[in-house]
């Protein structure tokens, strides 16, 4: 098996196991428990990750907030157009992605509304263009008056609750995409795990759309990650030292808080304390030196984040994990149910 080709993270999967809509309560997601020691299925739900907590864990969450980054606007030519932010240059310069790009030249004007819109300025590879955005105000309220969730393409029912896609303890406005394996997580969950012993550090990573592009080189080595800006700050960085030193268990919340803390350490596994961007690509085999736990959703074959899950616990047993998981109807993907590896 060649772990550097895209095709042996692959799997068929039956479009009917997408899922469409979140399940409500949060946290009455189902939970496929894997035991890396003894590579033991478990067929739990959420609510019953307080069974594989226990005093003393470390409990990594990301609490970035997913901006309402989609805009529909139209040339002065009447050609509607799609925008999609994809990451912040400054106070009034983004990335973009729009459709239909072919109908887009620098210099064209795309008008949101009476108060919003913006002029393309540059064009990048993927899809991507740079646009400069006009706006009397603060463009975050632009946004939330004319936005809607970023949800992914394989989505194709409208969200009813835009507050679905988001984390209960999302604080940090920056994201075009949620950090999904948290949104199974209630307020009432999380108190019950804090008052275990457990410990909840509170990381950032502004998720951005490469979360959802797709590997396109057969060798994974080739693939260009997106950068994302993260930050660790002094203190969570102290606490996250003390729980290595002490051999406590470090549990991530998703992909995102594993590439936090894994492109916060030095060689030496110290976390180090920063803010900057991270293009860091995870892909098997990989020693990783903060996560000891992943709790996570389940991912697209050939997908970036399906070969980080295989860095986690191999490839083969990833593998298996998957096939078990379309055996027991498990829903998938970013309303899907989740997996805890520990």
């Amino acid at each position: 098996m060649d772990l550097l080709s895209k095709k042996s993270y692959y799997y068929d999967l039956p479009e009917s196991l997408i899922a469409q809509t979140p399940i409500e309560p949060r946290d009455h997601s189902r939970l496929l428990v894997y035991h890396k020691n003894t590579k033991k299925i478990e067929h739990k739900h959420f609510y019953d990750i307080t069974d594989y907590l226990k005093k003393g864990d470390i409990l990594v969450i990301n609490d970035t907030k997913v901006l309402p980054a989609r805009l529909y606007g139209y040339k002065e030519s009447g050609a509607k157009i799609e925008v999609l932010l994809h990451k912040r240059i400054d106070l009034r310069n983004w990335e973009c992605l729009a459709r239909p790009l072919k109908r887009l030249k620098i210099g064209d004007k795309i008008i949101f509304s009476k108060n919003l819109s913006c002029v393309i300025t540059k064009k990048l590879d993927d899809g991507l263009c740079e646009m400069h955005f006009d706006f009397d105000g603060i463009f975050e309220h632009h946004l939330s008056e004319i936005g809607t969730m970023p949800l992914p393409p394989y989505i194709k029912e409208k969200l009813k609750d835009q507050s679905r896609y988001q984390t209960v303890y999302a604080k940090v406005e920056g994201s075009s995409a949620a950090p999904t394996a948290g949104l199974h997580f209630t307020p009432q969950l999380l108190k019950k795990i804090e008052d275990m012993g457990v410990k909840i550090v509170k990381v950032l990573l502004h998720v951005g759309l490469g979360t959802f592009r797709p590997v396109k080189e057969d060798n994974i080595l080739k693939h260009d990650m997106h950068s994302e800006f993260f930050e660790m700050t002094k203190e969570n960085a102290e606490i996250l030292n003390q729980a290595k030193y002490e051999g406590r268990r470090i549990i991530a919340v998703g992909t995102t808080s594993v590439r936090v803390l894994e492109s916060s350490c030095d060689e030496s596994g110290k976390i180090i304390p920063q803010k900057r961007e991270t293009k860091i690509f995870i892909y098997p085999p990989y020693d990783f030196k903060v996560t000891t736990g992943l709790i996570t959703n389940f991912h697209l074959p050939e997908s970036t984040l399906i070969m980080l899950v295989s860095a986690f616990i191999g490839r083969d047993e990833t593998m298996k994990v998957y096939n078990e998981a379309i055996n027991e109807k498990y829903r998938f993907f970013s309303f899907g149910d989740a997996c805890l590896f520990i």
